[in-house]
């Protein structure tokens, strides 16, 4: 498949028109890649480490979630990680891609991938946008969970490197209603309550959101932005996979640029 037809494909699937006014969705550097068979490094955040396993790799597309470039740059500069992706996206023939607000919305989109993990059911939008579409992900539970035993399936699964919540008295009241968001959610607090879920996953909380949750009754999980959207990623390269690509792979050099000293002032 040329990656024009792939891009075609995709489109059709998670339309650029659906993102907010305020991304940037679509190609961020397109050097003439378009007639190429495609060989695609799917990734969260198209960073140097990423393009260089693009390089390595013979990849001809990154097709990331995050934008590379959010608001226009005023100048490219020698050594700036920006004006560096964008020369070595040139050197290299490697166009750069990115679906983000519109890939949030859609089936199997970050949202819809983080309620398959915690196997929720009746799941609809918390945020109703197009075509039955929208932000984050509201259902119940496969089976009734404590508190405590949701906790450990969201860090056995998502594994992160971190695992804040809302200040509880009982770790064993009973959770059968949850919401989920990948990626930045706090600001959906007040619809969430609305949908009378118990628990709230999502990440880049702040102190006061984890205030305004707990004196509205909702508990606020937060795994972390990497933890939360990755697994959709993940998900889409399956997709490319399925659609037997030249070459796929899901990067190996994606980072969560947060670290966390634990006891004895080891790092994780």
């Amino acid at each position: 498949m040329k990656i024009v037809d792939l891009i075609t494909w995709f489109e059709a699937w998670a339309n650029p028109a659906w993102s907010e006014s305020w991304d940037n969705c679509g190609w961020q550097v397109e050097p003439g890649v378009l007639q190429e068979s495609a060989r695609v490094l799917v990734c969260l955040t198209p960073t140097l480490a990423v393009m260089e396993e693009a390089i390595a790799n013979n990849a001809n597309l990154i097709f990331a979630h995050h934008p590379l470039i959010f608001a226009p740059p005023k100048s490219f500069r020698r050594g700036d990680a920006i004006s560096e992706m964008v020369r070595s996206a040139f050197t290299h023939n490697i166009g750069i891609y990115t679906a983000h607000t519109n890939f949030d919305q859609v089936q199997d989109g970050t949202a819809d991938v983080l309620a398959q993990i915690l196997n929720l059911q009746e799941v609809t939008p918390i945020v109703p946008t197009v075509s039955g579409l929208g932000y984050g992900r509201v259902g119940v539970l496969e089976k009734l969970l404590t508190l405590q035993e949701l906790l450990g399936i969201i860090q056995q699964r998502l594994k992160p490197p971190d695992l804040i919540f809302s200040p509880t008295a009982d770790l064993q009241q009973t959770i059968s209603r949850v919401a989920v968001l990948g990626g930045s959610g706090a600001s959906y607090i007040s619809v969430v309550v609305k949908t009378g879920a118990q628990v709230y996953l999502t990440s880049d909380c702040k102190f006061h959101q984890f205030q305004e949750s707990r004196d509205r009754g909702l508990i606020l999980v937060d795994a972390g932005h990497y933890a939360t959207e990755r697994p959709a990623c993940d998900r889409l390269s399956q997709k490319f996979i399925s659609l037997n690509l030249d070459w796929v792979q899901l990067s190996q050099q994606d980072e969560d640029f947060r670290q966390f000293c634990i006891a004895g002032g080891r790092m994780q």
